[in-house]
């Protein structure tokens, strides 16, 4: 059961939310699909996260007609069924024993109820390590922004695409992997792998150790047949703890090709394993 955190109001109140977010019924995701998109920016005026989300809204979101709300707004206006929300949420696990926290961004149906955890959650998505630069994951936002409303879109046309698994549901997608090439930074990679020969050693398809321009690059450009790993675990002193989320995101289509996450020990390190090599090598 993950747990999230959001920052209320000009007091800087934390409030702990407990639960799993509902998903949406077919009425609320045909509320969503009539409904404006409201982007909460966070509170402090020199945050990074509202240039890069500014940016990625303009140039990739085109499912919905959206605007830019403040905390206090997102407060009054959370019970609208005329509107829904792209929320920044800081969010963990009870099974962690780690008790690390990590930022997802979450896309939120309106609904009037008294807790965020009760909103119907369209789509969330884990984007950083709390604490975490936000420069370190606003080079992708606007991959992961047009996964999410390519997911909003797919559950418009199939209702039954919702529920617990719903991100691994993509998965189904791994074999069409092996005709793409992947781009991953050295930084996201597990020791074991860290160069071409270890890669290669393993899985034999297209892999290529890049840099973050490269990979803004790919995206910017919706580079054919490319994927790019969106891998989140914990950073500094915590890097040997907590959960490693690690997501293959088409440059080209917005789709999803894999989604895993593992617990952190000294035989999983924090980053793209070996494991994970293996598991898309199958269909090689």
């Amino acid at each position: 059961m993950k747990k999230a955190i959001i920052v209320l109001s000009v007091f800087c109140v934390s409030l702990m939310l407990s639960g799993q977010a509902p998903f949406p019924t077919r009425e609320e995701i045909k509320q969503f699909s009539e409904s404006k998109t409201c982007v909460v920016m966070e509170d402090d005026p020199l945050s990074d996260f509202n240039f890069y989300i500014k940016d990625a809204m303009k140039e990739y979101w085109t499912v919905t007609p959206y605007e830019f709300i403040t905390v206090s707004d997102f407060n009054v206006r959370k019970i609208s069924k005329s509107l829904s929300f792209i929320v920044l949420t800081d969010t963990n696990y009870d099974k962690d024993k780690s008790n690390s926290v990590f930022k997802f961004i979450n896309l939120l149906q309106g609904k009037d109820v008294d807790k965020l955890g009760e909103m119907p959650e369209i789509c969330a998505i884990p984007l950083s390590f709390a604490g975490e630069e936000d420069i370190e994951y606003g080079y992708k936002l606007g991959a992961i922004l047009s996964f999410m409303q390519k997911h909003a879109q797919l559950i418009m046309e199939d209702p039954s695409k919702t529920g617990r698994k719903y991100l691994k549901y993509y998965n189904e997608n791994i074999p069409a992997v092996m005709g793409k090439t992947i781009l991953i930074k050295k930084e996201d990679l597990a020791p074991e792998i860290g160069t071409i020969e270890k890669i290669k050693a393993i899985y034999s398809n297209k892999v290529e150790i890049v840099s973050e321009e490269d990979i803004v690059n790919a995206i910017r450009n919706k580079a054919p047949n490319t994927l790019i790993l969106h891998k989140v675990g914990p950073v500094g002193e915590r890097i040997t703890e907590g959960y490693c989320f690690k997501m293959l995101i088409g440059t080209d289509d917005a789709n999803m090709y894999y989604y895993n996450l593992h617990s952190i020990d000294k035989k999983n390190p924090n980053g793209f394993l070996p494991a994970d090599l293996k598991r898309l090598a199958r269909f090689d």
